[in-house]
């Protein structure tokens, strides 16, 4: 399938760039159509009437929206959809597509009414309501394929990546109630003129409610504008009846918590939380360390006034943040492989590098679901400043430098990745070279920071960056604007000029057997032992 944003009139355009994509990729099946298609330019009228005409003809069965604006519903001669020209279809006001596959495909045109009667361009509650019902009496009923609505749903961006526009009046909150009851797999939207593709999320609550698919929202920019913003997307999709239920609920590593659900405590809706990492845990993600302590040692926990009826968990300073969705990440969810742990602190822990690098690459992470170091809270920084002096002790026993870094982009929770480096092979200009040189042939600047220089200050929390810490403390920092590479610390540090082993750039060519790893982890546990101020503590 292609998803279109606003076409405003400029339908050669449009359909140009259609051709030359199937020139390229092959056919498509369909061309869905959200936002305004229409323009209101003697152009934009001159163009549609070549399609009308039939002088011109659509290259792809395409399926458009209804009017936006009052202006354009001159177009639509029936508002509950019809054949405006050949292969050119309006949906109409709202209803379910179901196409020969039984691909499902809901749609609500036009705006969110103001009053009553409503505009022809506008849709009410009602429509909402006949949309959604007919559905949700179906006892089996999981989900739409594909939800096309031409306005936003209010608070998408909860939990999510940010968009690129003033979030204050975007969106209708009866979009967003229709998102979270009809579970579309995709779900697109326009009338905003910026691309957003949020990050996935899920449509079940963990540990509590069986897994459902996830939700992806995407929002599409306008035909041709000139910011060269994303319009078109390209996926393909299996309908849902015809998939297998395991493979549909797989969850995503960045998969989020649902946006349009407000946590509950004591049966009254909350607030969410301003940022993607709440503040506020669900409990059955609040680890208990107390097996790896001494026995009289969990006795002293003492309840807190806030825990209720819950068992008494060691003393905290504070909880942990929550995780918006199943977690790699987080000591406390299942997801996470306990057999590749080294060491378990009070707030942070170590653990061993999936396909790792070499065989003493290491990730710290804090226990809590932090997404950055600029996110961390002051004690959970004070512990990884710790772990990292430790660690830096650890190499150069063995004539290693020890070189770290962190991507905060498309990831949810921190990871900060330790690759050692022998002293003898690199020196430390070496290693800050490649670095340098990789980043700029990739059209990226890295910044030089001092030693002693808090990230904070120049990466507020929320900014998506890259850093890397030389042995020296110094490190070399990137703002990230978009399609960074995601393997690209690994890339550089695997390259020719360093460790030379390139075959091993992605992580996922480098998989082991869990025997392998297990073996690999308690070697690296063994080693480490004596620099380990966890197993003093």
């Amino acid at each position: 399938l292609l998803a279109c944003g606003d076409v405003e009139g400029r339908i050669n355009a449009l359909f140009n760039r259609v051709n030359a994509i199937q020139k390229k990729s092959g056919q498509f099946d369909l061309l869905l159509c959200v936002g305004e298609f229409f323009g209101n330019s003697p152009e934009a009228e001159a163009e549609w009437e070549a399609y009308k005409s039939g002088a011109k003809k659509a290259p792809i069965h395409t399926y458009i929206l209804g009017a936006a604006s009052q202006e354009t519903v001159k177009y639509f001669p029936n508002s509950d959809g019809c054949e405006l020209a050949e292969n050119i279809t309006s949906l109409g006001r709202r209803g379910i597509f179901t196409g020969a596959s039984g691909l499902q495909i809901a749609y609500v045109s036009g705006r969110e009414a103001q009053h009553e009667p409503a505009p022809s361009h506008c849709f009410t509650s009602k429509d909402i309501t006949a949309l959604a019902a007919p559905l949700l009496s179906n006892s089996k009923f999981r989900g739409v394929d594909v939800l096309l609505t031409s306005q936003w749903p209010r608070g998408v961006w909860q939990y999510g990546n940010s968009p690129e526009t003033d979030t204050k009046f975007c969106g209708v909150s009866s979009i967003a109630d229709l998102a979270d009851k009809l579970k579309p797999r995709y779900h697109f939207a326009g009338l905003e003129a910026v691309h957003y593709e949020r990050l996935p999320y899920r449509n079940h609550v963990v540990l509590q409610e069986n897994a459902q698919h996830v939700s992806r929202f995407i929002a599409l920019a306008t035909v041709n504008n000139p910011a060269k913003k994303k319009y078109l997307y390209a996926f393909n999709i299996v309908p849902m009846k015809s998939m297998d239920p395991a493979e549909l609920v797989k969850q995503p590593q960045d998969v989020t918590e649902n946006p349009y659900r407000k946590p509950m405590k004591d049966g009254k809706k909350e607030k969410p939380p301003p940022s993607m990492t709440g503040e506020e845990p669900a409990p059955q993600f609040f680890f208990d360390l107390g097996q790896n302590k001494p026995q009289h040692q969990q006795r002293q926990g003492r309840k807190r006034q806030t825990d209720g009826d819950r068992p008494n968990y060691p003393k905290q300073p504070r909880r942990p943040p929550q995780p918006t969705g199943p977690c790699w990440f987080c000591l406390a969810s299942p997801e996470v492989e306990k057999h590749l742990v080294i060491s378990i602190g009070t707030h942070c822990y170590m653990a061993l590098a999936k396909g790792s690098l070499t065989p003493d690459h290491v990730l710290l992470l804090p226990i809590g679901h932090y997404q950055s170091v600029v996110d961390l809270a002051s004690e959970v920084v004070e512990e990884m400043e710790k772990y990292k002096s430790a660690i830096k002790k650890f190499c150069k026993s063995r004539g290693q430098r020890c070189i770290m870094f962190e991507r905060n982009y498309r990831s949810q929770h921190l990871q900060l990745q330790v690759v050692p480096v022998s002293m003898e092979k690199c020196s430390t200009e070496d290693i800050k070279e490649a670095f340098m040189t990789q980043a700029e042939e990739q059209q990226m600047e890295l910044m030089e920071i001092p030693a002693h220089t808090d990230l904070k200050q120049i990466a507020p929390p929320g900014t998506p960056y890259f850093y890397v810490e030389l042995d020296t403390g110094e490190k070399l920092f990137y703002r990230i604007k978009k399609n960074f590479p995601l393997q690209f610390g690994r890339e550089v540090l695997a390259s020719e000029a360093l460790l030379n082993i390139p075959m091993r750039a992605d992580w996922r060519e480098c998989k082991c057997t869990k025997e392998e790893e297990e073996d690999q982890a308690k070697q690296m546990r063994s080693d480490f032992e004596p620099f380990d101020f966890a197993l003093d503590d």
